[in-house]
């Protein structure tokens, strides 16, 4: 037995040794059923130790070489990267007049303009005015290192189109106009204080009064409701793209109730991407929501100015200022500049008792339409405030002052 058992091993030892020894090119021979990477070659030279190099945890990577494809976008920031500007440097770039110090009291307050108007700015505070118009920036103006600094969204967003752009302009060819009478049917809007009457009724007949009054200006109108019907938002933004619309107004009256107090005229255009909100009431407000309509910041901002003041003129109402708002579902999806004008406050009883009042939402009709003009006016229209127009650029800043603890401008 145990003679058999030395045989047995005698011939295994034969056979390792015969698969160990090299052929006569000293190559090793193939074993397909081994990894020949893990078998040392007892005849060859020592393999090389692969060494496998410790790099910091702080060590720059290594420069990709061959192209890769590139990664899935990552949603947009809630605030944009970008950075305070100097208003100084900005103003010599854009070939804008230098700003000035408007008043110390009762905040630090600059203005700066060009041929199109004035900006007054003040210090820590996003309420600023255009032609002494009320409107909003994304964030107060800052002085940082001793120099005026501006929000770079602020700059592109509301500077440059106020005092940069051309004017808002249109094709003197038979451009579409959409008016959006507010609410209807079932959705009746707010309530008159005095006895109770609809929003939807009177925002019906001022889009009533309005559109020949448009008409004879050269527009094709078109309404989005004609009666006392039940229209979704969604619905309106469609009817405006089928009537491939160059612009889109929607009219409204406004609520403050139970609070009577709260009164005039305020225009709303969408937010810009990156920005807070001038009001969100109650409503999120996601700053990077980017919708179809913010390709229009810069037109949007300029009708909604063009619109508030000459609602403002004819109404002879408080200015509430052009606000920024993402809640308004109506001016998400237009596919053209597009604004929301409330034309006063049915929860306050003088206000309310006007709006009731034909007479005064003819004025209101009117009022649109005279902004709408195809051929405007080559001179400027005197701001609500009263007064001449305003110099500008680097004219001494003694020319302006302020109205009492405010920092709009009072035109002299």
């Amino acid at each position: 037995m145990y003679k058999f058992a030395g045989f047995i091993l005698v011939v295994m030892w034969s056979c390792i040794v015969g698969l160990a020894r090299p052929s006569n090119d000293g190559k090793m021979p193939k074993m397909s059923w081994v990894n020949t990477n893990l078998v040392r070659n007892p005849f060859g030279p020592e393999p090389v130790k692969l060494m496998v190099p410790v790099v910091p945890s702080n060590a720059p990577a290594a420069p990709v070489e061959e192209w890769q494809p590139p990664a899935t976008p990552k949603h947009v920031p809630v605030r944009p990267v970008t950075t305070w500007v100097s208003l100084d440097t900005w103003a010599a770039e854009h070939g804008v007049g230098k700003p000035h110090l408007l008043s110390n009291t009762p905040v630090t307050t600059y203005t700066i303009g060009s041929a199109r108007g004035v900006v007054v700015l003040a210090i820590g505070n996003r309420e600023a005015t255009w032609n002494g118009i009320e409107i909003h920036l994304g964030f107060g103006p800052q002085i940082i290192d001793g120099e005026i600094c501006v929000y770079g969204l602020d700059l592109q967003k509301n500077l440059e189109p106020l005092l940069c752009d051309p004017p808002l302009a249109f094709s003197e060819t038979n451009p579409v106009i959409v008016i959006d009478p507010g609410h209807g049917g079932a959705n009746v809007g707010t309530h008159s204080i005095l006895d109770g009457r609809f929003e939807k009724e009177f925002t019906l007949d001022w889009a009533k009064r309005l559109a020949p009054l448009l008409e004879a200006e050269g527009w094709r109108v078109f309404l989005t409701r004609t009666s006392d019907t039940y229209v979704t938002n969604a619905v309106r933004v469609t009817f405006a793209e089928q009537h491939h619309a160059d612009l889109f107004i929607s009219l409204h009256f406004n609520s403050g109730a139970p609070d009577e107090a709260p009164e005039g005229i305020e225009t709303y255009c969408v937010t810009p991407t990156g920005m807070p909100s001038t009001l969100t009431r109650g409503y999120s407000d996601p700053w990077a929501a980017n919708y179809p309509n913010n390709t229009f910041d810069a037109q949007n901002l300029q009708l909604a100015l063009q619109l508030h003041a000459a609602v403002l003129r004819a109404s002879g109402e408080e200015d509430r200022g052009v606000c920024r708002a993402r809640f308004m579902d109506v001016l998400h999806g237009q596919q053209c500049p597009a604004v929301l004008i409330e034309g006063g406050y049915l929860s306050n009883p003088r206000e309310a008792r006007r709006i009731e009042n034909a007479e005064f939402r003819q004025k209101l009709a009117q009022a649109v339409a005279d902004a709408m003009r195809l051929k405007p006016e080559t001179e400027n229209q005197k701001p609500e405030t009263g007064g001449q127009k305003a110099e500008v650029g680097d004219q001494k800043p003694e020319i302006f002052m302020l109205e009492s603890g405010t920092n709009r401008v009072k035109w002299p």
